[in-house]
């Protein structure tokens, strides 16, 4: 998969993941679909590392099930990242 399947991919996991995971975040809806891209490459090496099982092709179920997980999980850090900033701030 190229590059810009793997931008469309993580634009489209950013928005589906704020669609699974709903809550204020700071940025909105754009930085939570660039965190998407970052998490369909997080979602990518972690399905490398535990199943040997990578994002190659932009069709499979495999390639989708990794790539949202991967962006949930940068998505809660991120919150948990930023939401502490903002308690500590005010």
């Amino acid at each position: 998969m190229g590059i810009i399947g793997w931008i469309v991919l993580g634009l489209i996991v950013g928005a589906l993941a704020k669609l699974i995971m709903p809550g204020k975040d700071p940025g909105g809806i754009l930085v939570t679909m660039l965190l998407g891209v970052v998490g369909a490459f997080v979602g990518g090496l972690i399905g490398n590392w535990i199943f040997g099982v990578g994002i190659d092709r932009f069709w499979s179920l495999s390639t989708w099930i990794l790539a949202i997980v991967g962006s949930l999980i940068v998505l809660g850090i991120y919150r948990a990242i930023v939401g502490r900033k903002s308690v500590t701030r005010g």
